[in-house]
């Protein structure tokens, strides 16, 4: 057997507790009424024989009729002798006749007797007790035999309860035995249950400890369409996602790595050789210097997304919101990209309908952060087909920007993480992945939702809704 501790202890000291208890009471009531059942009808039993003899004396009116016939009375009416005494009592208690042959004049001294002898109210009286000579366990009924109201004499039967006693004790250790089959019953199938939970419980805690000391990914066998089985699949679940989140972290680390180190070497690289002297000619040096100004900035832009992440993470990003021109804020950065794409062969098309926007309630610096980052996303992944179309429109109460690429677009296994921070899915494309994370959520700050999907002929397009009227709750 087990050792029980923890939970197992707790709930068959618990449940245990509570059956026996139940167990304890049942045998003990039902002993109380079954004695006492077997005790009245007893009672009952002799009351009935001494009335019956009440009746019969009850035509005489002196005490010597009543002893003239008390003989043969007794001599007629010895059947059953052997297991019921009867007694004839003096108006003193002293017995006078016996069926058991007892000698006469001695008196048994009973409270049965007192009650059926009594001057001032004689009546038919039990008793149940130990007799004072022999010590046995006995019950006996008095009734009086009168004359004018008077008790001149008595009828008393008397009866030996070692029988009814043994009879008993047997029936309530029968019950006795019952209840504790019951309580093991109880106990072995209480054992068994909590069993089946502690068990399971126990392995899971085991694989918890596995994933917390670093085996993520690992999983645990389901056995039951249970509650414990739901938090199999809990735990399954979450050891998956730390898993994901792992590789995640060490592929973000690996690639903030990389795209660190590239424009560290070109800029260290230049500087150096130009440090050196080692370029001479003004258009190299020139050239050196760009890319080093070109790289810094990306640098840059790299830390500044960063602590943007950083900033959502530990809750310190926040939003000076303001009544802006989205469709200016949004053509100034079309204009301002249409130029650096131009410069490698990407057409950046822009549709204007001339459509008349009212001032959107936002952060204008966080909106140019989006814009900037979506087209810059849209060269670096979906350049190869040449062309990104941009426009903005208005649907009903919101303002609606989209940006779509004619690239090979993205996988539909990947459509559902990429917005997840640190992912890059299959994308062999230079970035941290988190860039479309800090867009999402500034998208999502300002009431708005940003849509990433296919679109119908190929390519990744980008949609970009935000409410028209002022957001909930803004302060503004």
């Amino acid at each position: 057997m087990p050792k029980m501790k923890g939970i197992r202890r707790r709930w068959m000291t618990n449940s245990i507790g509570v059956v026996l208890f139940v167990i304890l009471f049942a045998v003990t009531a039902f002993s109380v009424a079954l004695g006492s059942y077997y005790y009245a009808t007893m009672t009952n039993e002799l009351q009935t024989k001494a009335e019956y003899v009440v009746s019969f004396f009850r035509d005489y009116r002196t005490e010597s009729e009543y002893y003239q016939n008390v003989v043969t009375f007794v001599n007629n009416n010895s059947e059953g002798k052997d297991e019921v005494e009867m007694q004839f009592l003096g108006p003193n208690g002293a017995i006078r006749f016996s069926t058991f042959g007892l000698a006469a004049y001695s008196s048994p001294g009973t409270p049965d007797i007192a009650g059926a002898l009594s001057q001032e109210d004689p009546k038919t009286t039990p008793w149940t007790g130990r007799d004072p000579s022999t010590g046995e366990h006995i019950m006996a009924v008095t009734a009086p035999l009168l004359v004018e109201g008077r008790a001149v004499a008595a009828v008393r039967y008397v009866t030996s309860l070692r029988l009814a006693d043994r009879q008993l004790i047997l029936i309530i250790s029968l019950v006795t035995l019952v209840g504790f089959a019951i309580l093991l019953l109880v106990y072995f199938s209480n054992l068994y249950f909590v069993t089946s939970i502690v068990e399971p419980v126990a392995g899971i805690t085991e694989i918890t400890k596995r994933i917390a000391a670093g085996s993520y990914g690992i999983q645990i066998e389901k056995q039951h369409d249970d509650e414990i089985g739901d938090l199999t699949d809990a735990i399954n679940d979450m050891s998956t996602r730390i898993d994901q989140a792992e590789k995640i972290k060490n592929e973000f680390i690996s690639s903030v790595s990389h795209e660190l180190r590239t424009p560290l070497t070109a800029i260290n690289g230049w500087a150096e050789t130009i440090q050196n002297g080692e370029v001479r000619d003004a258009e190299d040096v020139k050239k050196g210097m760009g890319i080093i100004v070109s790289e810094a900035r990306r640098l840059t832009n790299m830390v500044e997304e960063l602590l943007e992440f950083s900033r959502i993470q530990d809750g310190r990003f926040t939003l000076s919101i303001e009544p802006v021109d989205l469709k200016a804020e949004f053509e100034e950065a079309v204009y301002t990209y249409r130029e650096f794409f131009r410069k490698d062969g990407l057409e950046l098309h822009y549709e204007d309908n001339e459509e008349e926007f009212p001032p959107v309630e936002a952060d204008p610096e966080r909106l140019r952060q989006v814009f900037c980052n979506l087209l810059d996303n849209a060269a670096k992944h979906g350049g190869s087909g040449g062309k990104i179309d941009a426009a903005v429109h208005r649907e009903e109460e919101w303002a609606v920007i989209t940006i779509r690429d004619h690239g090979p677009g993205i996988p539909v296994d990947e459509l559902p993480h990429v917005k997840t921070k640190f992912y890059k899915g299959s994308s062999k494309a230079r970035g941290s992945g988190i860039g479309l994370a800090v867009c999402d959520e500034i998208i999502t700050r300002h009431g708005g939702e940003l849509i990433i999907g296919n679109a119908e002929g190929g390519g990744c397009e980008v949609t970009i809704r935000l409410p028209a009227g002022p957001i909930p709750g803004s302060g503004t």
